[in-house]
């Protein structure tokens, strides 16, 4: 069974960058479809972003022109860039299968503030 383990949060001013990464073991996710998801408190998780096998990539509305989603299949890893960061960005940040194709565990997410 795949772990995730998801790192890189923290805390930023508006308008600053931070890089997420997900990093699998157990099991290589180079043939999955990936999506990174965020959960702001009181609100449902969302999906933010999504990269296919062959590197087809996929955003929310509200992050487009803004996140990046990427992949290294070598390194078994996904990435998330996110530039020009808002006071609504502020979540826990997760990484799964894409919808429809979620592993059965996820893992502990990694927090983004983002301080206006």
């Amino acid at each position: 069974q795949v772990q995730l383990v998801e790192s890189g949060g923290g805390l930023v001013q508006a308008g600053g960058s931070l890089r997420l990464s997900c990093a699998a073991s157990r099991s290589s996710i180079s043939g999955r479809p990936m999506g990174w998801y965020r959960q702001a408190p009181g609100k449902q998780r969302e999906l933010v972003a999504t990269i296919s096998s062959g590197g087809r990539t996929n955003y929310a509305d509200s992050v487009k022109g803004r996140f990046t989603i990427s992949r290294d299949n070598l390194k078994n890893t996904v990435y998330l860039q996110m530039n020009s960061l808002k006071s609504e960005d502020t979540a826990v940040y997760y990484c799964n299968g894409s919808p429809g194709e979620y592993y059965s565990t996820w893992g502990q997410g990694t927090q983004v503030t983002v301080s206006s």
